[in-house]
């Protein structure tokens, strides 16, 4: 009970933090703070977000350096979700460590990048250099330098 409870109350105040985060006027280094206080710890200084932005509980995402979240980013994170350096995530992208029944960390790895609307399911490691194409569904494992798009994976 005690740790539903402390769930509920991080839950809440990731709420209030992202509300302000995605409705306030701020400038960067207030976007900064604000990130930083979702995260639970300081934002890398090369990393950064296009807003709105949003997650459920925020301190279940790690991020390396020299990040890039485009806008209408969605992390579902209670799950866990590593993001290694390098990366862009897609504008509209939805990084799902909880969905349903399953639960499990997302892990993605150095200079992978992720186009506009792409999902990643539970208990998906994306490899290094790996390409996601726009639209596309990630329910398993990609290897490190696969290419894959809604039109079929090339290697």
């Amino acid at each position: 009970m005690i740790k539903q409870e402390i769930n509920q109350q991080l839950l809440e105040q990731n709420q209030r933090l992202l509300r302000r985060l995605n409705t306030c006027c701020l400038n960067e280094r207030e976007v900064k703070q604000l990130l930083s206080e979702i995260l639970g710890y300081q934002l890398n200084d090369n990393t950064k977000f296009l807003l709105p932005f949003y997650s459920d509980y925020g301190r279940n995402i790690k991020l390396g350096k020299n990040v890039l979240i485009s806008c209408n980013v969605m992390m579902a994170d209670k799950g866990g979700i590593v993001i290694s350096d390098n990366v862009e995530i897609g504008a509209g992208c939805s990084l799902l460590s909880v969905d349903g029944n399953q639960s499990g960390p997302i892990k993605i790895d150095t200079g992978a990048k992720l186009g506009g609307n792409v999902t990643v399911l539970p208990n998906v490691h994306i490899g290094a250099q790996a390409i996601i194409g726009a639209g596309s569904i990630i329910t398993h494992d990609v290897p490190a330098g696969k290419i894959i798009s809604m039109e079929g994976e090339s290697a």
